[in-house]
């Protein structure tokens, strides 16, 4: 982990207040007031268009906001004293197709400021907590999509992030691949790293410690898996997230 640093105390790694983003006129994200807790898997689960994506590029601080205040780490989103401290992983790998796995993690671990031997450290631990080892010559442009998957999560692990942002990170893995990665979140926050993963897959909520509920701009629910259950009365995660979504309590929330 890094040195002390604002946000390193008990309190929620990420905190929105009133948050709003219009864009070209539409509302995305409606009045949300949540927060994320350190050292935990935090999943973000909606159906696609939602407004998932949304919010995660606002906690990156690449997303313009319409009113309300969003802290990170206990600074504004996208202050630049984050861009060490937070990774961020997105739907599409941002990767170079043109280059190797190797010249890929030594480009973005030196725009993170890695150099020398904590550069070469850096990359062999990525390499080998996602499973990457014999490719470093290779050129991902010929990987597969779960090695294209891996290789987004390890640009983002490389620097060691205090708080990762996983943007559906594995739709359209196969299941023993889906597994391992889950095994590899829940091992970073074991570690002390905070993490929030989103999915519109939901027998992935199961997974998460907290959960936030999203649909159409709005949250649900912020709960973990056993107290949204309590709260529905359902038998599964999918039942309680149509439960929630049901006009009748979206109408009560109104």
């Amino acid at each position: 982990m890094k040195n002390a640093e604002p946000g390193d105390g008990a309190g929620p790694v990420v905190s929105g207040q009133d948050l709003v983003v219009r864009r070209g006129g539409q509302l995305v994200l409606d009045d949300l007031t949540f927060s994320i807790a350190a050292g935990k898997v935090t999943g973000l689960l909606g159906p696609s268009g939602c407004g998932k994506t949304t919010l995660m590029r606002v906690l990156v601080g690449v997303q313009m906001v319409t009113a309300g205040t969003v802290t990170v780490l206990g600074l504004p989103a996208g202050h630049p004293r984050l861009r060490a401290r937070v990774g961020y992983a997105t739907q599409a790998p941002a990767v170079y197709p043109d280059l190797t796995l190797g010249e890929n993690l030594r480009y973005f671990g030196m725009v993170l400021g890695l150099r020398g031997r904590q550069l070469r450290e850096a990359m062999a631990a990525v390499v080998a907590q996602l499973d990457l080892g014999g490719l470093d010559r290779r050129l991902v442009g010929t990987f597969s999509g779960g090695q294209l998957a891996r290789v987004g999560l390890a640009v983002a692990l490389l620097n060691r992030p205090d708080l990762l942002i996983l943007d559906e990170p594995t739709v359209g893995l196969d299941p023993v691949l889906r597994r391992d990665l889950w095994a590899l979140f829940h091992g970073l926050a074991a570690d002390g790293a905070s993490l929030l993963v989103s999915s519109h897959v939901m027998d992935e909520a199961a997974r998460c410690d907290t959960l936030l509920f999203m649909r159409e701009g709005r949250f649900l629910a912020e709960a973990s898996p056993v107290e949204i259950l309590k709260r529905t009365g359902a038998s599964d995660l999918e039942s309680a997230f149509l439960a929630l979504a049901s006009p009748e309590r979206r109408a009560v929330r109104q």
